[in-house]
């Protein structure tokens, strides 16, 4: 037999014999099986494996080193982590029993045990993503205590949200009127100095203002339609809960019409629930591909005046469906005027994670490619639409 026949064949399925077991048994049995070659992504799932499995070895009395048991604290959010990481690098069917284990092996069946057990928790945005995460496996008798929890992080993101918003998109300073508003945003800085400079004080070298002057903002008229094109599979868990947010701001803002289409390889339009953020987040079916091309194709049949509509794709770009149609899609939208936005995925660490070579191809037809934190979305906005 020649050197590519049948003995290379079977030493490529030893390999992969190899591996398989070596993934089922553990980093422990990693020297008994040498050879079985792990690559980055495999040790990744290694390690994501580990991270429930390992717990069941340390409870029959196996020394597995220093490792610490799963925790919903805000400073250890390697459960968000493993759901996000797991959806990705797992096929769905592996994924849905992996996850079933975690539910005990990662401390969770404890949320679901009761309403009780919720309300003992601080609300907090992880634990909020491991809810909705799980909340298929909740029962009826929860669903109360899980809205509860993401109402009260949904108004906190508002909070902080909101009035970073409405500042951006209320309008620009008017320096020739003059304001009632006291605030630091509207201070007519010229003016105040200029009035002031009779009040310098030479020891302290430093002018005393007796008295401040603020200007108004001109009212901003915004008959746009804003379209959110929100990537729902299971590893856009973080932007989409900050998108929905946004997207509710937005909806309560004058001349403003909002869109809301989330999507995986099927598209829901949920723009009847803006005024309910916390039903719309309970309401999304987390997994599945990613079809872009027939999102963004739906929304480019809602736009009906190109040059006063802005789409903003939130996504990683990992196009499972047709990037030619994509393209195509993106392209006849940007020459009809259309104001393109492309909003890259933030893991929890803040860091930029998309497909980069899609990503530029977007951006090479007209799409603003940026990847931001959701604070920023407002003011990058009124530059797209001045």
């Amino acid at each position: 037999m020649t050197p590519g026949g049948k003995p290379t064949q079977l030493s490529a399925e030893k390999t992969r014999r190899l591996l398989r077991w070596r993934m089922a048994l553990g980093r422990y049995a990693e020297n008994q099986l040498g050879g079985s070659g792990l690559s980055a992504e495999d040790r990744r799932r290694d390690q994501l494996l580990e991270r429930i499995y390992a717990e069941r070895g340390r409870q029959r009395g196996l020394r597995l080193g220093s490792g610490r048991k799963g925790s919903l604290d805000p400073s250890q959010i390697t459960i968000p982590d493993w759901l996000t990481d797991s959806r990705k690098l797992f096929p769905a069917s592996v994924f849905e029993t992996i996850q079933g284990h975690a539910l005990n092996d990662l401390g969770l069946a404890g949320l679901f045990a009761s309403p009780a057990a919720l309300e003992k928790l601080q609300p907090n945005l992880d634990l909020m993503k491991v809810l909705l995460a799980f909340k298929g496996k909740a029962d009826r008798n929860l669903v109360e205590a899980i809205r509860r929890v993401v109402d009260a992080v949904v108004e906190d993101l508002k909070r902080k949200l909101k009035a970073e918003m409405e500042r951006a998109l209320s309008g620009r300073r008017d320096r020739f009127r003059r304001g009632r508003l006291r605030s630091a945003a509207n201070l007519d800085l010229r003016r105040t100095i200029r009035d002031n400079l009779r009040h310098f004080d030479p020891e302290r070298k430093a002018i005393i203002a007796e008295r401040l002057h603020f200007v108004s903002r001109q009212k901003r008229r915004m008959p746009w339609t804003i379209i959110l094109c929100v990537d729902q599979s299971g590893s856009m868990l973080n932007s989409l809960i900050h998108a929905t947010v946004m997207a509710s701001i937005l909806a309560g803002l004058p001349a403003v019409d909002v869109r809301f289409v989330a999507f995986d390889t099927s598209i829901v339009d949920m723009s009847d629930k803006l005024a309910d953020p916390v039903d719309l987040l309970l309401s999304v079916q987390l997994g599945g591909g990613t079809d872009i091309a027939r999102a963004m194709t739906y929304c480019e049949s809602l736009v009906v005046n190109p040059s006063r509509t802005v789409i903003a794709l939130i996504s990683d770009f990992e196009e499972g469906g047709s990037l030619a149609e994509l393209l195509r899609c993106v392209r006849r939208l940007a020459e009809a005027r259309t104001r393109l936005i492309g909003l890259a995925a933030l893991d929890t660490n803040g860091e930029a994670v998309f497909n980069r070579s899609a990503a530029e191809k977007l951006a090479g037809l007209g799409m603003q490619i940026a990847a931001m934190t959701p604070d920023r979305f407002a003011e990058w906005l009124v530059g797209i639409m001045d």
